[in-house]
């Protein structure tokens, strides 16, 4: 399980490692072009952006905390820093933490039925 969700972190696909798991910055290929995966039945749906909002928020807020006890700088300096800080951190996990997900949910063969096979 844990190469699934190495592969999924660093956008690669689940099963065989050699392809990329996105086509663009959230959208999982349809299937893989190594191996065949089905990737496009993965529905990581809200997952990826909860552990993100979780994540993201145990690194910020108590940095926002320690920097405001350290020295409290006036509004627009802790905005001007802590404002940027949370958009980068937010968009620069969320692509592998979707990935992560996927190839959990690879490994658990936690897909949603083809609808073309009905």
């Amino acid at each position: 399980m844990t190469t699934a969700i190495g592969r999924g972190l660093l956008g690669r696909c689940p099963a065989c490692g050699k392809s990329h798991l996105f086509n663009s910055f959230l959208r999982v290929v349809s299937e893989c072009s190594n191996c065949g995966a089905p990737l496009g039945l993965v529905r990581a749906d809200d997952v990826p952006p909860y552990i993100t909002i979780l994540i993201t928020g145990h690194i910020i807020v108590p940095l926002l905390f320690m920097v405001d006890r350290m020295g409290e700088p006036p509004i627009w300096l802790m905005s001007a820093i802590f404002l940027p800080l949370t958009l980068l951190l937010t968009i620069g996990l969320l692509q592998p933490i979707k990935g992560g997900v996927v190839g959990i949910m690879m490994n658990l063969n936690m897909l949603k039925s083809d609808p073309a096979a009905t």
